[in-house]
């Protein structure tokens, strides 16, 4: 089968009004009785009137004495008047039914007991003083709450209070996920030792029937289906016949020449939309089929997610007459430019942390297949269709993606990666459930200028001197003149190539990497191990451009030895905790000293002191050694580093 060719697409306003307009006005949901404790998070298909009044009688709202009032007409400090027990009095607790004849409640502070059968009062009382009349809070046939009204657990109260033991509601949407493609495999049945190259964890279906459940619609997870028409055909035309408003075809949407999900759709139904100007989640198809909505869900985690949240959120909304909130937004700033193509509405996931009085936003990375883009982001920036990016501390709107309040307790770290890093975030968490830490990989270098730009609380840096062996005060002094900073020693750690399980070329150190059989993975400028492997090569008077891959770069530790464990590279330049962490070899280089620089106007606060904390743990630093190639003998070791 050839290749689809995308319809003209749509800018995401207009797939939006098509999918309400066209989708939002299928058959109306069933109705379905519940008893009213099952009723949280429903939607309410009629009016519900209150049976009874609460209270149903007049009922003492103190402890105290019942009387009618008019009896205590004219009682004063002066001239006390004295009622009698059983007859003028009665005494009343709270809740307790008012007796007949009685219209007041005094209050058992205001009584005096003069005898077994009289009470004294001091004060008068007015009528319904003290007292809950009947219907104070509800009156029996008042309307409750209207139709399409959504219950919530303090719902029940009103709702049981008034006599009402069972609701009417909408019956959920209900949206059959149809997971497609030859490479799927079953996390549920296949051991991991078993997944071969090529083939895929099924997950997205399971994150988008949650996200289902979230909006209020109920999932079904159909079998995964093979790259087939005739087998996903039959999946969407059983999900018609069985009466589903909503089916989600995952995978098959784009343009490849697998990708059926638009041609499926186009047989049995009819396709509205094919491709929408947003990224990721362009190849998105939307249509119908009989009285069923049909979407062609993009494979990539991050796009599925997206396309979810921008067209069949709104569509199990609407179904169920409600109308989503939109997302709580912060002005933020970035810490870098935001390039983005022309024509296309990005929608840019970030880390998001307050420093000062700004709100920093850096940027995750962006592709659609990284679904930790999204676990690790606090908000999204969506970057108009018609700019080509953002540029650096430009003020812009983010969707906050947690709650506001949790800006002020972010710890924001941007620099070089380090694996303690990880330890670090855990054990602050543990300690403080407060307090979080954002941390950003753009190597030290990039660290040290974010603390320039204010863009971060602290930063991760090992810079080393070649001409005195010391770590990161030269760079400091040369690229912060004027800027105290404390520079806190975290670790110190074993930096080496990473090689395969028994190093199979026979690598040595540095000087193997001119070898023309050997590939090289590298770290980004500007990271100091990059710099380490620089003055490592000028040592020893190797040129870069004899190492194949040289240009080659990763950003982390883990992922240079990633590379090398799945072949990609012989060798590349980490740390030890990185290939221990992966079952690889490793051939030491240096023993680097890591630190954290932290500015002075950050240093004192309280966010900060706890981290410290922490650091100098017993609990930290065992958690740390035991990833092998730390030593903690330093730790918490700290340096003023004085303005000049």
């Amino acid at each position: 089968m050839g290749r689809n060719v995308y319809l003209q697409m749509k800018r995401l306003e207009e797939a939006r009004r098509i999918v309400l307009d066209e989708l939002g006005a299928l058959p109306a949901l069933a109705v379905e009785t519940v008893p009213v404790p099952d009723a949280v998070g429903r939607v309410l298909a009629e009016p519900v009137h209150a049976a009874i009044s609460a209270p149903n009688y007049h009922a003492a709202a103190m402890d105290g004495v019942a009387v009618r009032a008019e009896t205590t007409y004219g009682a004063s400090e002066s001239r006390p008047r004295e009622l009698s027990l059983g007859r003028e009095a009665y005494f009343v607790n709270t809740g307790n039914v008012l007796p007949a004849g009685t219209d007041a409640v005094i209050m058992i502070e205001a009584v005096q007991l003069p005898g077994d059968e009289r009470v004294r009062i001091e004060a008068p009382a007015f009528p319904w003083q003290h007292v809950r009349r009947i219907g104070e809070d509800i009156v029996a046939t008042e309307l409750l709450f209207p139709r399409h009204h959504r219950v919530t657990p303090i719902c029940l109260g009103a709702l049981l209070t008034a006599g009402i033991f069972s609701v009417p509601v909408k019956c959920k949407p209900r949206v059959l996920i149809i997971p497609t493609g030859s490479e799927l495999v079953d996390w549920r049945r296949t051991p991991l030792s078993d997944l071969k190259p090529g083939q895929v964890l099924e997950t997205n279906s399971f994150v988008l029937g949650a996200l289902v459940e979230a909006c209020g619609g109920v999932f079904t997870r159909h079998p995964m289906v093979a790259d087939e028409i005739p087998r996903i055909r039959a999946a969407l035309d059983a999900a018609r016949q069985e009466g589903y408003q909503i089916a989600l075809v995952l995978g098959g949407s784009s343009a490849g020449s697998e990708d059926y999900a638009r041609a499926v759709i186009a047989a049995l139904g009819e396709v509205f939309v094919h491709g929408v100007t947003i990224m990721p989640g362009k190849p998105v198809v939307i249509g119908r089929v009989g009285p069923m909505a049909a979407f062609g869900i993009p494979g990539y985690p991050v796009s599925a997610v997206i396309v979810f949240e921008q067209l069949v959120k709104p569509l199990i909304a609407a179904l169920l007459a409600q109308t989503p909130p939109p997302p709580p937004t912060a002005l933020v700033e970035p810490t870098r430019k935001i390039a983005s193509k022309l024509g296309v509405e990005e929608f840019v996931r970030v880390k998001l942390g307050r420093v000062g009085t700004r709100i920093v936003a850096t940027p995750l990375p962006r592709g659609a297949g990284q679904i930790t883009s999204l676990t690790k982001a606090d908000g999204i920036i969506r970057v108009p269709v018609d700019t080509e990016g953002l540029r650096e501390n430009e003020p812009v709107a983010a969707e906050l993606m947690r709650p506001p309040e949790e800006l002020d307790r972010t710890i924001v770290v941007v620099g070089s990666h380090d694996n303690t890093l990880d330890v670090l975030a855990d054990q602050l968490k543990a300690a403080r459930g407060d307090l979080g830490l954002s941390s950003s990989h753009v190597g030290s270098m990039g660290g040290l200028m974010a603390i320039k730009r204010g863009g971060c609380h602290l930063a991760g840096s090992h810079l080393l001197d070649p001409e005195d062996g010391s770590y990161n005060l030269t760079y400091i002094r040369r690229h912060l003149p004027g800027r105290a900073v404390s520079l806190v020693t975290l670790v110190l750690r074993e930096n080496g190539l990473i090689v395969p399980r028994g190093n199979p070329k026979a690598v040595r150190g540095i000087e193997d990497l001119v070898r023309p059989d050997l590939t090289f993975i590298n770290r980004q400028a500007g990271s100091g191990t990059r710099l380490l492997l620089d003055y490592r090569l000028k040592e020893l008077g190797l040129d870069p451009s004899e190492i194949r891959g040289y240009g080659v770069e990763e950003f982390t530790h883990m992922a240079v030895a990633v590379a090398v464990m799945t072949g990609s590279a012989d060798t590349g330049l980490g740390i030890y905790a990185a290939a221990k962490a992966l079952g690889l070899d490793f051939i030491p280089v240096v023993t680097e000293q890591y630190d954290l620089v932290i500015p002075e106007e950050h240093f004192g606060s309280a966010n900060i002191r706890a981290l410290l904390e922490v650091i100098v743990s017993a609990e930290f630093r065992r958690r740390v050694e035991s990833l092998g190639g730390y030593s903690t003998r330093l730790t918490g070791k700290t340096i003023a580093v004085p303005g000049d």
